[in-house]
């Protein structure tokens, strides 16, 4: 199984790879998406043992060791890398080819002969920008495994050569599940496909992230002081029931004036 925690590799200035984390094991295709060409060449070349990352932990059946990791994989058709040159003819790129397998795995191969046996004799004499897509996948694929000691496939951007998932997608996955030899293979695309709802990862899926600072609350608005009507300074005294009456002045009888004034 490969099992990648935090990987990540360092750019001049940004990350070239962000950190990202994933896992494919034996039978099992998982696509990659990243939308950057650097990004996904930068992944292919770390998972495949090619190149070294910053941070992180890479490790192929347990093993962390770079070495066994880049001798039990196959980088394919990495931009920039390890793509066929397009003035080649398939014959030549298949005699080119198997020149590097291991020579304790080489035997007598044979361009002609290879050609013969994994069904490519129709396409020997074009030039590799005549091959159709799916075509190219097939005989690069094939090219790969003709190492014995290849259980890892890392392909790089299949899907640069045709917007048509059907060009790639089938091929991997008929490579992924041969029950006489099952491949953990890696392919790192630009965008998943609809239709795929197998294992999948994405480029950068474990950079973190600060916090997002909350928001402070608004400061509660003071309340409006109460108005409090002023008391008036002397209370207004109720009236008296009963009115303070002069003394009464009965006035005497007009006849007792007239006898005192008759003595």
């Amino acid at each position: 199984m490969l099992s990648v925690q935090q990987l990540q590799i360092n750019g001049r200035r940004d990350a070239l790879l962000p950190a990202t984390s994933l896992q494919v094991r034996r039978g099992e295709l998982l696509l990659v998406a990243g939308e950057g060409q650097d990004q996904r060449t930068a992944l292919a070349l770390a998972l495949s043992g090619r190149m070294k990352p910053s941070n992180g932990v890479l490790s192929w059946d347990n093993t962390i060791k770079t070495k066994k990791i880049r001798l039990a994989s196959a980088l394919v058709d990495s931009p920039g890398v390890n793509e066929p040159e397009q003035h080649l003819s398939v014959r030549d790129l298949v005699t080119e080819d198997l020149s590097l397998i291991p020579r304790r795995y080489r035997g007598a191969l044979l361009s002609k002969p290879w050609l013969k046996v994994n069904s490519f004799e129709d396409i020997a004499g074009l030039w590799i920008e005549q091959i159709p897509a799916t075509r190219r996948l097939e005989l690069l694929t094939a090219l790969a495994l003709a190492d014995p000691a290849t259980d890892l496939l890392v392909v790089d951007s299949p899907d640069r050569h045709s917007a048509d998932s059907a060009s790639w997608l089938p091929r991997l996955q008929a490579l992924a599940s041969d029950a006489g030899r099952p491949l953990a293979v890696v392919a790192v695309v630009g965008a998943l496909p609809e239709n795929w709802t197998g294992p999948a990862a994405v480029i950068g899926n474990s950079v973190s992230h600060p916090p997002e600072p909350q928001a402070e609350p608004a400061p509660a608005q003071p309340k409006p002081a109460a108005v409090v009507e002023p008391k008036a300074k002397y209370a207004a005294e109720p009236a008296s029931e009963t009115s303070a009456t002069a003394p009464d002045v009965t006035e005497e009888p007009e006849s007792v004036n007239l006898q005192r004034t008759a003595k």
